[in-house]
């Protein structure tokens, strides 16, 4: 038994609070701060519905309740949104069907604003530190939703790599985005080399062109003690 936020009434924006964050945040670093936010099909998917008739609709106003928030960042100064999506490795055909195009209304009127414009979509961690027997998402989500996204508005792509790898194959169906590379494991304590981290960025570079690939964990690092973290 759980107990899940209830949406009884149309969505809509309200008081905006992640610029003011963010702001707070950007003060203490020298480098650009990213926002990411969770997204309109994986918010659907993760509460209970009690008003709308059917996802695509509850997406559309999450969307655009989104959109306002993310607005409202790109007024105060941040250049790099990032909206998580990870359902869409689990749902690749509602994805197809109608969860990019929500994510797309995420960044409505900010097509030609200096903001980088980012989508994670990973497969799935335990709950804990180094257990091995957990679900994941389809090991072929990602070419199924490769072109689309690819067509779509965004600028960066989030895929993981680490805990799973993939056919490499799968980075020529990006012909013009870039793609975050999961390189490092975050819900295992064992720390990746230099070497096996330089391999696989040797072995992706035959499939994609380096100004469009960038490396990265596999996803937050929320599992790891700070030290671990560090390391990694």
């Amino acid at each position: 038994e759980c107990y899940l936020p209830t949406i009884i009434n149309k969505v809509e924006a309200k008081d905006s609070f992640l610029a003011n964050e963010w702001l707070t945040a950007q003060k203490l670093s020298s480098k650009p701060v990213k926002v990411t936010l969770p997204g309109p099909m994986t918010i659907t998917d993760t509460i209970a519905n009690d008003y709308y008739t059917s996802n695509n609709q509850l997406g559309n106003d999450l969307a655009y309740a989104i959109n306002a928030e993310i607005k409202r960042l790109v007024e105060a100064g941040c250049k790099y949104i990032q909206v998580d999506e990870p359902l869409f490795a689990r749902k690749p055909h509602e994805a197809i069907d109608y969860g990019i195009l929500n994510l797309e209304k995420c960044f409505d009127g900010i097509e030609n604003a200096n903001v980088e414009k980012i989508t994670h979509i990973c497969c799935g961690y335990p709950d804990k530190l180094d257990a091995v027997d957990y679900p994941k998402a389809p090991l072929n989500s990602y070419h199924k939703i490769a072109k689309i996204l690819d067509d779509s508005i965004l600028d960066t792509i989030s895929i993981e790599d680490a805990h799973r790898h993939n056919d490499l194959n799968l980075l020529e169906k990006f012909k013009k985005t870039k793609i975050i590379l999961g390189l490092i494991k975050i819900a295992s304590s064992v720390e990746e080399t230099i070497n096996e981290i330089q391999m696989r960025v040797d072995q992706a570079l035959n499939h994609i062109d380096p100004n469009r690939l960038i490396a990265a964990p596999d996803c937050g690092l929320g599992h790891l003690p700070r030290n671990l973290a560090k390391k990694k």
